[in-house]
């Protein structure tokens, strides 16, 4: 099975695309929306989904609830991660309290990213 055309994957995908958390939303319809860049949301990528992906940086973009903090899922955030590095890519983490309290160094932070990771002949930034 090709593991980025999962269909289990890609319909949970789906899913959460239509129920989006209260800080995805924020995220995506008040700056990652707008950039000029593409962003997927709720991306599939190899054998997971990732909140937010801007291909032309290689950029994942994770936001974290609650349950992020409990052990078993730390470990297999971090299994996770790892992989996802090993293939090439960055993954940027923030929590939902980062977001609500400090929404413009998230953005900051996310710019800074993709201004380092982003060819300026790609793209005018």
């Amino acid at each position: 099975m090709n593991k980025t055309n999962n269909s289990k994957l890609t319909s949970n995908a789906q899913y959460l695309r239509k129920n989006m958390t209260e800080e995805e939303r924020k995220l995506w319809y008040t700056f990652l929306k707008k950039l000029p860049l593409t962003v997927h949301r709720q991306k599939v990528i190899k054998r997971y989904i990732v909140d937010f992906y801007i291909a032309e940086a290689k950029l994942v973009i994770e936001l974290d609830g609650l349950q992020h903090y409990e052990s078993e899922k730390q470990i297999k955030d971090k299994e996770r991660d790892l992989y996802l590095m090993n293939e090439g890519y960055t993954i940027l983490r923030y929590t939902n309290l980062d977001i609500k309290r400090k929404y413009k160094d998230v953005c900051e932070d996310i710019w800074k990213h993709i201004e380092e990771n982003v060819s300026t002949s790609s793209v005018i930034l």
